[in-house]
């Protein structure tokens, strides 16, 4: 969505240099707070002169940032702009398994969890859609949203987004290719989120993207492992099965 020419410019011009980095309803109430704030310390300013001046100060630099629309904070976490970040991370592998059996269980969405360690369920509602819940590394928090399967290609592609109204706005595919010489099958995995709207959440998602990538990185892993030697009771630091074939980026 492009950002309208009022969302461009500070209220007042040349108050600053910065990008606009803050949306119109966090403008407002930085606004309205600093104002609250400056008006509280100048009702004290004689009986309490010294807490007085903090509070001028700090209601300054609320109005400032609401007139302005720049947020020094937000452009130091990442936070150039208003228009949403899109987060997308990728991973390309290879599985000893052919291309049908690697589909048939990604297929399953219930299966997920048993090698997906940040997963703590996936629950089948019916044919297409399902219930997801996701844990963050040491437990700080759990994520859930229903998905649905938009896209289905049998023994070639998987797609889904989550459904409206989602904690956090995301999307994956994966791609099922038979690897060269018919030796196994390549997996590319493709996972896009969208943090929740406003700067604390954009601000959030660059925070949470290296562990989103860590991640995938041991969920991809995991997924290679378990088909691999799928049947045996090996675990993935048992076995210390060749890393190399695994390569994620965030894109």
């Amino acid at each position: 969505m492009a950002t309208t020419a009022l969302e461009k410019k500070p209220l007042i011009e040349g108050l600053t240099d910065g990008a606009i980095n803050l949306e119109w309803p966090e403008r407002y109430i930085s606004i309205a707070a600093g104002v609250k704030i400056s008006l509280s310390g100048l009702k004290n300013i004689f009986s309490s002169p010294f807490s007085s001046i903090l509070k001028v100060g700090a209601g300054g630099y609320l109005i400032t940032r609401g007139i302005t629309g720049h947020c020094e904070l937000y452009t130091q976490m990442g936070k150039n702009s208003t228009e949403p970040v899109n987060v997308n991370i990728r991973s390309s592998f290879t599985i000893n398994k052919p291309r049908q059996a690697v589909y048939d269980f990604w297929r399953q969405l219930d299966n997920l969890p048993k090698f997906m360690s940040h997963l703590q369920s996936v629950e089948v509602i019916d044919n297409k859609r399902s219930h997801w819940v996701l844990k963050l590394p040491v437990d700080i928090a759990k994520v859930s949203w229903d998905a649905e399967i938009v896209n289905d290609e049998p023994g070639y592609a998987i797609g889904w987004s989550s459904l409206p109204g989602s904690t956090i706005d995301n999307a994956g595919k994966v791609r099922f290719k038979d690897a060269e010489g018919g030796q196994g099958t390549i997996v590319d995995v493709v996972i896009s989120y969208t943090p929740p709207a406003g700067g604390v959440g954009t601000a959030l998602g660059n925070v949470l993207n290296p562990l989103f990538k860590k991640m995938v990185d041991d969920d991809v892993r995991n997924f290679k492992q378990y088909m691999d030697i799928e049947g045996t009771e090996n675990t993935l630091e048992a076995t210390k099965a060749d890393h190399a074939h695994a390569q994620s980026a965030i894109i």
